[in-house]
């Protein structure tokens, strides 16, 4: 949990992590339950709230890339599974939010280069909105990892 003095709180069983986007509410960046690791909704958003795969051009318009923005997701979750004590290879399910499915394709061939079709159960959903203009997908995920102190 993020205190007044913007200092961060960790236990054992959930935590904010330092250096990733502070939670746009009042939630941890993951929660263990038992063996399983539940990280909450993780967007491309970076510590200075600034947004990997968004840019603007010369002109002011506005540039949002799929790719990036789904490569950056998961490199978030991964940094926040192994805050937990977790790998990318220890999720069982995915959920992801697109803001338009058009993404489909983008967002899939980012998500081969983490895992195979022997990878995670996942579930894609269109979504109106995140909590940015400048989002497009969003990702919760699901680890089994028991603790290393209760394997013998």
């Amino acid at each position: 949990m993020v205190n007044d003095d913007h200092s961060v709180t960790v236990n054992k069983d959930s935590a904010v992590i330092p250096g990733k986007a502070v939670p746009r509410g009042s939630f941890p960046h993951y929660r263990r339950a038992g063996d399983f690791i539940y990280v909450s909704g993780t967007s491309a958003r970076r510590a200075d709230n600034s947004i990997a795969g968004a840019s603007a051009d010369e002109l002011g318009t506005t540039v949002l890339d799929i790719r990036e923005q789904t490569r950056a997701v998961i490199e978030n979750v991964r940094d926040i599974l192994a805050e937990a004590g977790a790998r990318l290879a220890d999720v069982v399910e995915i959920s992801t939010f697109l803001v338009n499915m058009n993404d489909f394709a983008g967002y899939n061939e980012v998500y081969a280069e983490f895992f195979d079709a022997g990878g995670p159960a996942r579930t894609t959903v269109a979504v109106h909105q995140l909590p940015h203009p400048h989002l497009l997908i969003e990702i919760k995920a699901v680890a089994y990892a028991p603790r290393q102190e209760d394997i013998p």
